[in-house]
């Protein structure tokens, strides 16, 4: 009897251990659960940054509708009201997760406003992850923001600047669309053959978005031959630009002049010419994407049918089954969004921006912990866009996650009843933010005298195709 006692004694104190373990085990995985449960529940808190006040505060429903929309379309997202964005969306969910629009940022293209919004919507409303935001000097200092906190993800809306992706370039920040001078790519190689410009001057917007795009025409034109004689800088938010028209050359001593003054002051510029010089002619005008794109083209277009545009990274009038895909999801979620022109960059980039951070996170099924550190490796180096062509219609990001994208030369034309259009002119595949080795990490970004007019060969020198009717051919401009 008492060796039975002693028998069950070792026994019990051999599984005793065994037995602990198995008790913590189930309680360690327990509390796992737990907390998987409770992250599940736990909405992943984003911000739209864009404009409501300044020269684009006209964008603001614009981009907001363009993002939401990828969030209706690929997240389960519904508009409170289709035809005004900003009034919010419910029911959006990624891998079973909720995820909450918890602000919109309300910049006016100025650095102090777009701290103070970023940090209104990052710090005190909590945001995870921010799509936006809209303008250059405002990307600028979200990319310097981004590499503070890099525990956040940042996903810019439309804003073009160069600096934010190549000289700046932290790693929890990415960008789907191309910069303002990647947009440019093709046009002045177009005014030197088309319209057999050599000489040129050049107006653009002091601020780092209107020196990128700016550096797009420059390098072109330049690269092919051309020379620019002179570069003029109106003050973004300028009102009276007669002192500023007046330090451009007449036009009998240029060729022609390079538009590159955006927002409200647009139209604004284009009237002090008039009043200086006298009518404008098509033949001497090449503006960057604000001659057709954020409510412009009705006031520039009526008197400058047959100029060409620089592009803007999106296809107006592009007959593709993609093209057309895309259009009409943003036109199912947000019927007359932008008056109809689903293909204005403004909404273009800002849902490219959206669907690609949707993918990300169904890629990593909504798990943001860590740092986010799962989900900034998991952003998709690739994202079929609507009006991507080459690579079976895919952009692929570089390694400053910045993307390589087709780009599309524009032109003014008459359409019926002899009311103004907007024309493809030429495709220019896979244009990268280096311009082939052009820019660099270590080359200042664009500035006042940056890039320098010089003669180069970029990879899409002489090999841009001619678009008619919206179909790319075989054909190359000469």
């Amino acid at each position: 009897m008492e060796g039975s006692r002693l028998n069950r004694l070792r026994t019990w104190k051999l599984l005793l251990p065994l037995a602990v373990g198995v008790v913590a085990i189930s309680a360690v995985s327990a509390t796992s659960l737990a907390a998987r449960s409770a992250r599940s529940a736990t909405p992943i808190k984003i911000a739209i940054m864009t404009d409501c006040k300044g020269a684009f505060g006209g964008a603001t429903e614009v981009d907001i509708g363009g993002a939401q929309a990828a969030f209706a379309q690929f997240a389960g997202g519904k508009p409170v009201n289709p035809k005004k964005p900003s009034a919010g969306m419910t029911g959006i969910t990624i891998s079973g997760r909720p995820v909450k629009i918890v602000g919109y940022g309300c910049g006016n293209d100025t650095v102090p406003l777009a701290i103070s919004e970023t940090k209104r919507l990052m710090e005190q409303l909590g945001a995870d992850i921010m799509v936006g935001p809209l303008s250059g000097d405002e990307a600028v200092t979200v990319a310097h923001y981004a590499q503070s906190h890099p525990k956040k993800t940042f996903v810019i809306g439309t804003a073009g600047s160069q600096d934010p992706t190549l000289q700046i370039a932290p790693k929890n920040l990415f960008r789907y669309h191309g910069d303002g001078a990647q947009w440019n790519a093709g046009i002045g190689e177009i005014a030197y053959k088309k319209l057999h410009w050599r000489k040129a001057a050049i107006i653009m917007d002091d601020y780092s978005f209107g020196w990128t795009s700016a550096a797009g025409m420059i390098a072109d034109f330049c690269g092919v031959g051309g020379k620019i004689v002179k570069r003029v800088f109106p003050p973004l938010n300028t009102t009276d630009y007669s002192s500023y028209v007046q330090q451009l050359p007449p036009p009998s001593k240029v060729d022609g002049y390079f538009w590159v003054v955006g927002g409200t002051g647009t139209g604004a510029s284009l009237k002090a010419y008039e009043q200086a010089f006298g009518k404008v002619s098509p033949k001497k005008f090449i503006g960057n994407l604000f001659f057709a794109f954020l409510g412009n083209f009705q006031e520039v277009a009526p008197r400058l049918i047959g100029a060409y545009v620089g592009g803007f990274g999106t296809g107006p009038g592009l007959n593709t089954k993609q093209a057309k895909g895309y259009e009409a999801i943003v036109a199912k979620w947000y019927p007359g969004l932008n008056g109809g022109n689903y293909a204005d960059g403004f909404v273009y980039n800002y849902y490219n921006a959206a669907w690609a951070l949707i993918r990300g996170l169904k890629a990593v099924h909504g798990d943001i912990s860590g740092g986010q550190a799962k989900l900034q490796a998991h952003m998709p180096r690739t994202n079929r866009s609507g009006y991507q062509v080459s690579n079976n219609g895919l952009v692929k990001l570089d390694s400053n996650r910045q993307a390589i994208q087709d780009q599309y030369p524009l032109q003014i034309t008459k359409g019926p009843g002899g009311k103004p259009g907007l024309a493809i002119t030429g495709w220019v595949p896979n244009v990268d933010q280096s311009f082939g080795g052009f820019f660099t990490k270590n080359s200042p970004p664009p500035g006042r005298s940056q890039p320098p007019c010089v003669k180069h060969k970029f990879p899409w020198t002489g090999k841009i195709h001619a678009v008619k009717n919206g179909v790319i051919t075989k054909q190359i401009i000469k």
